[in-house]
């Protein structure tokens, strides 16, 4: 059964906000905002305000969108996080151990991390031997 889609409000925005301010289109509108901006700073005398306009704008967008890009980020990291625990869980001979590892706590992570660290070292050994680099060992505790 696949999962509903979320109804969020935020998520829906968040989503299209996404999209929409990752195409070439408003890039160019972005660089037209600013060479507006630029061709009036003679006709406000480059004032005070002239400057205070773009610099407050850019400020407010930015703050914002930091928000909405950190949203999208997660989402898009959990959801790659579930497939490849899928893919672990479906593999023969995967370790199980490894799904949700993002879960663990430093410790924990460091331990399977120095195991994986021990198995690398020993494949690059047994290349060097001629050997092959295409088992699963089993992990160690």
């Amino acid at each position: 059964m696949r999962p509903t889609k979320s109804s969020s409000w935020f998520t829906s925005f968040a989503k299209w906000t996404s999209r929409a301010t990752g195409r070439p289109a408003t890039f160019v509108v972005a660089v037209a905002v600013i060479l507006i901006w630029a061709i009036t700073g003679p006709l406000f005398g480059f004032s005070d305000t002239w400057q205070l306009v773009i610099n407050t704008g850019t400020t407010i967008i930015t703050f914002l969108m930091v928000f909405l890009i950190q949203n999208t980020q997660n989402r898009d990291s959990e959801a790659i996080q579930v497939k490849l625990d899928e893919l672990i869980r479906a593999m023969a001979g995967a370790h199980n151990v490894l799904l949700d590892l993002e879960e663990l706590d430093e410790a924990q992570l460091d331990r399977i991390h120095a195991t994986y660290e021990a198995l690398a070292s020993q494949a690059r050994e047994e290349l060097k031997r001629g050997g092959f680099d295409t088992n699963s060992p089993t992990l160690a505790d």
